[in-house]
């Protein structure tokens, strides 16, 4: 099964960001919606084009791999 992440992104400066997973939804036109709502709040309307809707398979693991901090 898929659903789909709404997630919102805004640069602070400096190349750091602000990421929020604003929710999980069970189709593209529901995360739409609620894109279409948060787009009515102060700093998601000043930011439009901060959101991405991300499809993800449950019960899969996202991440494969180990990581490294630099």
């Amino acid at each position: 099964m898929q659903v789909f992440l709404l997630w919102h992104s805004h640069e602070l400066g400096d190349g750091e960001t602000n990421d929020k997973l604003i929710g999980v939804y069970s189709s593209v036109a529901e995360a739409e919606a609620a894109k279409a709502r948060k787009l009515q709040f102060e700093g998601f309307r000043e930011a439009p084009e901060g959101f991405l809707i991300s499809p993800m398979e449950v019960n899969r693991d996202a991440w494969s791999e180990g990581y490294i901090t630099e």
